[in-house]
């Protein structure tokens, strides 16, 4: 297989990555056939994943400018993944001009690229770290150069935490942000489950395997246990739910079914 010339060194070109099976769902140009041949396996199983991925974008726009409308304007992205159109700092900086944005990934194609598109920035910046080990991200050089922890900061945990089985004790790992964050700021979240997928359990189950095969696995969690990741924040309105019910910009009739999977949310430190 040959290597593209915006792959890293270092990385297996052969093993598939969530990051760029994320950038291939959303229509990017960065990934690897075997990142879309683990895509095509997980849409035969729930062929509205794309659809799901949108909605989750769509809900990542809307709450970075309820954020910006809060006088919020320091954003921290975790998992962010590999630049797509629509990304933090153009939805915060077309707003206020002096909106800073760290993203955090461990996916070296995801940082490489992140690197490349905000290079020449002074208002933005990415770090490689990994989300289980906060203090990697709020001990870096790009933190201390971007975040005021003194002052309200945006945490954006979307479409990430599912990727965290219970072992890796991602409710440690939230608690620790959050306690690092000065009041008043948000925590911005979504998370995969079951609820609300318009297939049975099994059939989606289905692609969620794919992802345990690819060993990286989906953690689908009920409404309880994503309501835990709010533990020491007060939910802003309409509460935790659907990504397409948070402030939508269009009724709900209007939406694709598979725009109402999984859960949605934004918590405000007290």
């Amino acid at each position: 297989m040959e290597r593209p010339a915006w792959a890293p060194q270092g990385i297996d070109i052969s093993v598939p990555s969530v990051s760029r099976i994320y950038d291939y769902y959303l229509g990017g140009s960065h990934n690897f056939e075997v990142d879309r041949e683990a895509a095509r396996q997980a849409m035969e199983f729930m062929p509205g994943l794309p659809k799901i991925m949108k909605a989750n974008r769509a809900f990542l726009r809307r709450a970075v400018e309820f954020a910006l409308s809060e006088g919020i304007s320091q954003f921290l992205d975790i998992g962010s993944g590999i630049p797509t159109f629509g990304n933090v700092h153009e939805v915060a900086g077309a707003a206020v001009p002096g909106a800073r944005v760290l993203y955090v990934d461990h996916d070296p194609v995801a940082v490489a690229h992140s690197q490349a598109v905000l290079a020449g920035r002074e208002n933005a910046g990415v770090v490689s770290a990994d989300l289980r080990k906060p203090e990697q991200i709020l001990n870096s050089p790009e933190a201390a150069r971007l975040l005021d922890l003194d002052r309200p900061v945006a945490l954006l945990l979307v479409a990430v935490l599912h990727f965290l089985e219970d072992q890796d004790e991602p409710y440690r790992a939230v608690a620790e942000l959050r306690d690092a964050l000065a009041p008043g700021s948000l925590v911005i979240l979504t998370h995969a489950s079951y609820d609300g997928i318009p297939l049975s359990k099994e059939q989606a189950g289905g692609a969620v395997g794919v992802y345990r095969n690819i060993r990286n696995p989906l953690v689908m969690r009920t409404r309880e246990q994503t309501a835990r990741f709010f533990d020491g924040f007060e939910m802003v309105e309409p509460g935790l739910v659907a990504m397409a019910e948070w402030r939508p910009d269009c009724p709900a009739e209007q939406e694709d079914p598979y725009a109402f999977s999984g859960f949605a949310g934004v918590g405000r430190k007290a």
